[in-house]
């Protein structure tokens, strides 16, 4: 419930975010999605969880583990937005969306991940054009040590790497053809 109210009062700022969504009928090129996901990444990071992420270099990144939000797109572009994590930094994110301690908002782990990664594919799908175009699953979230996310075609995956709070996650974005 607490999430929920977070993450409406957040929506409203999302919609205020500085980058415009691109016109109906104009789709960016997919050779700039990379970057627009980074772009967003960075944004709803700020925003919603109002911390700075950092964009190291992949072979210095060791996997994230411990937790997976997943969100599917579907229309024109069909596609899955992945967010993985540790355990720890999915509380961390929850604590600093709902302005509580860590403690208290480590159970709502899984519900604030799957918030957020369901903004940045929201916020995705708007800026390279498929806004309206396209449909939002809702999020499913898969936590454990011993799991692996697979795609059909591994050569259609985009990954962003990231630092939260010095911890290793990662963003994928995985188009289905």
């Amino acid at each position: 419930m607490l999430l929920k109210a977070a993450a409406d009062s957040s929506n409203r700022e999302l919609n205020r975010m500085s980058a415009p969504a691109k016109a109906a009928g104009n789709i960016a090129e997919p050779t700039q999605w990379p970057a627009i996901l980074r772009e967003t990444v960075l944004e709803v990071f700020s925003t919603m969880v109002g911390v700075r992420v950092a964009f190291p270099d992949y072979s210095i990144l060791p996997p994230a583990a411990g937790i997976t939000a997943m969100v599917g797109i579907a229309g024109p572009l069909s596609a899955t937005v992945t967010l993985r994590c540790t355990l720890q930094s999915a509380s961390s994110i929850a604590s600093h969306m709902l302005s509580v301690p860590v403690e208290e908002a480590s159970a709502q782990k899984s519900d604030a991940l799957g918030e957020i990664c369901n903004i940045v594919a929201g916020y995705f799908k708007a800026k390279i054009g498929h806004g309206e175009s396209c449909v939002l699953s809702v999020p499913t979230v898969v936590a454990g040590t011993n799991y692996r996310i697979c795609s059909q075609r591994e050569e259609l995956r985009t990954k962003v790497p990231l630092l939260y709070e010095g911890e290793p996650a990662l963003i994928s974005l995985d188009i289905k053809p």
